[in-house]
Formats: structure tokens, C-alpha cells, sequence
């Protein structure tokens, strides 16, 4: 008759017979061989747990993989890629009872830990575990503005764009935490199933300091779509700075904190092509970029741009369908002030090359930062979308809150 026995995760086999079995000592066998059996019919009281559990797919890449043991310690762990290529370094805890990976694991990997503990009397267990992480195609991932660190306008939303269409967007903003050192409330609102900005009432207080916290890793964000970050982000609000476009006098007045510092003469949108009223925030800065009529719509009769612009100084964008505020060298001084002739962006004197300090395109690029604020007025068009760039301030308090899903 075989019997068998788990000694520390392997089986181990043993024999029983009625008849010779080899040396004897006069007592049915050795005393070392009774103490061998009688230690193989004892299994170690550590119990191993690996998490994910094996077979497991779509595990998160953050937070799933862990060994934890009870009744015992752990004696090793160890974690690499099934093909056995790359290790997977990790921390055992201080009491050796709990062992994590020190990074982040790959997406679409499948990785195999191997774990030994033993428990109070020296008996060894194994354990043995084989998981997935998730893929691409099933994950989800968050881009935000601004960056880590990066000091910006009081007019600076926290604006998430997820690669994924998001359907439960309950769970997702659950994961996603804004706060303020201002202790401002922040709510977030959902632009589509793709973005989602956040923002307080009024403007950022100047030189506080705003925290987002990303914990979507796990958060099912649509059927069989995961999200994988977790991460924390803080960024600092500037000096309080607005200007103030005025289509009808031509003219921009930069203010601190709502006294004026400095007032530019400008030329705004023509009256066939007029300027976006409302709030707009700085959203990217370019010492020099190209403008080409064709790309936002403005062509001549054979298909080209009515204008085509190569090196356009002191640029800064304030909607993604193209409007800026710029300098412009080619245009006769003497419309700046007197005269909007322009194709929906707002211009200021500048010279080619956007090396003259002396200009205003000049003065107004190098004491701005992404996420001031620009107010236009008369100039006779609708107000910008709230969505077309970072323009959420043109919708009230009331429809910004009724765009949360919590």
C-alpha cells in the first residue's frame, strides 16, 4: 500500500511492507529511518500565500504582487519573467512575513514567483504561483496637464485626457483627488467619455500648492478596461496674473491682482474673422513657431493657406482651434492700437527673430506662464467653447458641478 505526504509543498513518497525491507535493527528499522518518517508525516505549519493567485490575468501592475506568510517566515522569494530573463528585485518586510517588488511591473507579461518559508520548528514550506499582468488593450491610462512639479497661471485647470472611452466614470473620478493648500473646493467635470478637467470656483489662490492623486490602478473604468496608475502630482499657482483684451480700444491692460501693470496696444480678430470672447488660459508658449492659414480652415481658391507664416515670434496659445496671442513683425506699426486686422488672434509689435527686448510681443512672452489668464471682450463673436483648450472658466459654478459624476 503507498501512502504520501506535503512536506514543505512537495510530495513525498513512502512505502509500508509486511515483509524484508533491508537492514533491521531488531525493531522494524533504524532509529534515524523512524525519526526520517515520522518527519516527513509532519507538514510545516507556515501557510504561503501569493497574490495574484495563480493562473491569474489582467493583474494590476502596481499593487497585485505580493507573498505574505502565516505561522512562519519567509526564508526567499523569488520572482522573474516565465521565460526566466529578467528578475524582479523586492523588500522583505522587517518581520519577514511580507514580501512586495520595488517597481512597477510590465503590462502583457506573465511573471513566476517561487516562495519558501519555514515556520517555529524548522519545517519548510513552498509555494509556487504563475499570473498575467494586464495588456494594453485591456488598461486604461490618464495624461494630465500640468506637469509634476511646474508652476503655472491662477487660471491652470487640472485636465486629464484618458486613452480609453470611460464608462463608469463614477469609479475613475472616485480614484482621481485635487486639493489645494488654499483649501479652495475642486470639482471635477466631464468634458466626454475621454476628459475630464478640474477646477475651484474662482481662479487658484496665488503661491498655494495643488495635489493630484491618482489611484486608478485596479479601477475598472469600462467592461474589461483597467486602470494602472498610481501616482501623485503637485504643482504650484504663481503670481496673479490677467489680462484684459478689448477688441473695441485696442488695447490689453496686464494686471496683478487686479491692479494694471502694464497696457499694450493690439489688433484683434477683422471683422470678417473676429476674435473668441471670454476667459482663456495660456495653455503652450512657443519663442517662434510657424502659422499656416490651411490648418485651422483659412484657404484661398486653390486649396493653400491665405497665409503661411514661418516664424511667427512670441506665440501662446490660448484654444486648440488656433487662437493665440503673438507677435507680429509684418503688420505697419501703426495698426497695433487703431486697427483689428487679423485672423482671430490677438497681436502685439514685434520684430523678426523674437530677439528684440524692446518689443511689446516681446515684453508680454517673457512675463507670462502657462496657465495665465487672457480676457477678451467686444470683439463682436460668441464666447470660446469651455472645452476648446483649457477654457472651463467660461461655464458657471452650477453647469461645472452638474459635470461631476460623484
Amino acid at each position: 500500500m503507498a501512502a504520501s505526504a506535503l512536506l514543505g509543498g512537495v510530495l513525498v513518497l513512502s512505502a509500508c511492507s509486511g515483509g524484508d525491507s533491508g537492514a533491521s535493527d531488531g525493531g522494524g528499522g533504524s532509529s534515524q529511518a523512524k525519526a526520517d518518517e515520522a518527519a516527513a508525516q509532519k507538514s510545516s505549519q507556515a501557510q504561503i500565500k501569493i497574490t495574484p493567485a495563480d493562473g491569474s490575468n489582467n493583474a494590476s501592475i502596481n499593487n497585485s504582487a505580493a507573498v505574505t506568510v502565516s505561522k512562519g517566515t519567509l526564508s526567499s522569494v523569488t520572482m522573474t519573467t516565465a521565460d526566466g530573463k529578467a528578475v524582479v528585485e523586492g523588500t522583505l518586510s522587517a518581520d519577514k512575513t511580507s514580501w512586495k517588488p520595488n517597481q512597477q511591473l510590465e503590462r502583457s507579461t506573465t511573471y513566476k514567483v517561487a516562495a519558501e518559508a519555514k515556520d517555529s520548528g524548522g519545517l519548510v514550506a513552498h509555494e509556487n504561483a504563475s499570473f498575467t499582468t494586464v495588456s494594453p488593450d485591456n488598461s486604461f491610462i490618464a495624461n494630465f496637464t500640468p506637469e509634476d512639479g511646474s508652476t503655472v497661471g491662477v487660471g491652470m485647470p487640472v485636465s486629464i485626457n484618458f486613452n480609453k472611452a470611460i464608462t463608469d466614470k463614477a469609479a475613475v473620478q472616485k480614484g482621481v483627488t485635487v486639493t489645494s493648500t488654499s483649501g479652495q473646493e475642486v470639482v471635477c467635470h466631464w468634458f466626454s467619455t475621454q476628459r475630464m478637467d478640474c477646477r475651484p470656483q474662482d481662479y487658484w489662490k496665488e503661491n498655494s500648492t495643488v495635489t493630484l492623486k491618482l489611484a486608478l490602478d485596479g479601477v475598472e473604468g469600462a467592461k474589461g478596461v483597467i486602470g494602472v496608475q498610481q501616482k501623485t502630482v503637485t504643482f504650484k499657482i504663481g503670481r496673479n496674473q490677467v489680462s484684459f483684451v478689448d477688441a473695441k480700444t485696442k488695447q490689453m491692460k496686464v494686471t496683478h491682482n487686479g491692479a494694471v501693470v502694464k497696457t499694450i496696444p493690439i489688433s484683434a480678430g477683422s471683422p470678417d474673422n473676429k476674435t473668441y470672447e471670454g476667459q482663456m488660459v495660456m495653455s503652450e508658449k512657443f519663442k517662434e513657431t510657424r502659422m499656416n492659414g490651411a490648418t485651422v480652415g483659412f484657404t484661398d481658391d486653390d486649396g493653400k493657406g491665405e497665409y503661411d507664416i514661418k516664424d511667427v515670434p512670441h506665440a501662446i496659445r490660448l484654444t486648440n482651434s488656433g487662437t493665440f496671442v503673438h507677435g507680429n513683425y509684418w503688420g505697419a506699426k501703426s495698426i497695433f492700437g487703431s486697427v483689428n486686422t487679423s485672423h482671430g488672434c490677438v497681436g502685439l509689435s514685434d520684430t523678426k527673430g523674437a530677439d528684440d527686448k524692446g518689443t511689446a510681443g516681446y515684453w508680454f512672452y517673457t512675463n507670462s506662464i502657462v496657465g495665465d489668464v487672457v480676457v477678451v471682450k467686444n470683439t463682436g463673436d460668441k464666447t470660446v467653447a469651455p472645452d476648446n483648450g483649457l477654457n472651463g472658466w467660461n461655464m458657471d459654478w452650477a453647469q461645472w458641478k452638474a459635470g461631476s459624476a460623484v
